[in-house]
């Protein structure tokens, strides 16, 4: 049962369905989670992304970037990218839950609270969206972080690209977004930004989160390692070339291993 509803929001097909199903999920979950939730049945392949339904998915290459926000639209265009990463997160979450089975229970109860975390992101991101006139699925999306985690299969793989690589990623921009975002004069600027500045404070614990369970039983679990990772995987991936270096303190990363992305980054 645990595992078949999870199965189910992730590859729901509509936003409203998806976010019903998880607040279902949610309201049950402590019955649910009392132990370590077993399945004797393996885990399905997600064939493709739950959002295809409703947003048109093209080649990152092929996504035209805001440099600069001078128009409400341009705003809008901002605002969907980060609507869509922190749904793509959503799913993210739930499909390590999903995916990774006979783990201690508090792997279970640390990725649903990050999930509900995404949720709320997500929400207060595409409330903003919709003020401005606008929904999730307006403007075109890539679909990395879907093929990044169809990719990695192994607990320590996941958490490595994902977590502590792509969702680290978010830290770094996060400052940028901001600058960007408070450039332009708008009524929902004020909004947008205590919605960024919640959303970097979770994605520290988040990514804190992926840390701590990219080291379980990982033996090899150091900053070489987690390169050798993000090196393997580096079509789904970019180093990103300023990093947020108290962000990433917080959430576990070493200064030794900040200095050898920062390194791994210049080349």
């Amino acid at each position: 049962m645990f595992f078949d509803m999870l199965f189910d929001i992730i590859n729901a097909k509509s936003i409203t369905q998806k976010l019903q199903l998880l607040e279902e999920f949610t309201q049950i979950s402590t019955s649910l989670l009392l132990s370590t939730p077993t399945s004797s049945h393996p885990p399905r392949t997600l064939t493709e992304p739950s959002y295809k339904t409703f947003c048109s998915i093209i080649h990152p290459t092929k996504i035209r970037r805001v440099k600069a926000i001078k128009s409400p639209q341009a705003l809008a265009k901002v605002l969907h990218s980060i609507v869509h990463i922190e749904y793509s997160a959503i799913d993210l979450a739930l499909d390590a839950m999903y995916r990774f089975r006979d783990l201690p229970l508090s792997f279970y109860t640390d990725w649903l609270a990050v999930a509900l975390e995404e949720k709320l992101h997500f929400s207060l991101l595409r409330e903003s969206l919709n003020a401005l006139g606008y929904e999730y699925g307006d403007f075109p999306v890539h679909a990395q972080l879907f093929y990044a985690q169809k990719a990695t299969l192994s607990l320590h793989e996941r958490m490595a690209l994902l977590h502590r690589g792509a969702e680290a990623n978010g830290l770094d921009a996060n400052p940028f977004l901001v600058a960007k975002i408070q450039k332009f004069e708008h009524s929902l600027t004020p909004q947008i930004l205590n919605t960024l500045e919640l959303i970097l404070k979770d994605e520290i614990t988040h990514v804190k989160k992926g840390d701590k369970w990219w080291r379980y039983k990982h033996n090899s679990a150091n900053a070489q390692s987690f390169l050798s990772t993000l090196e393997r995987f580096k079509s789904l991936y970019a180093l990103p070339k300023i990093l947020n270096i108290k962000a990433r303190l917080m959430a576990g990363f070493s200064q030794i291993e900040l200095d050898m992305l920062e390194q791994a980054s210049k080349h």
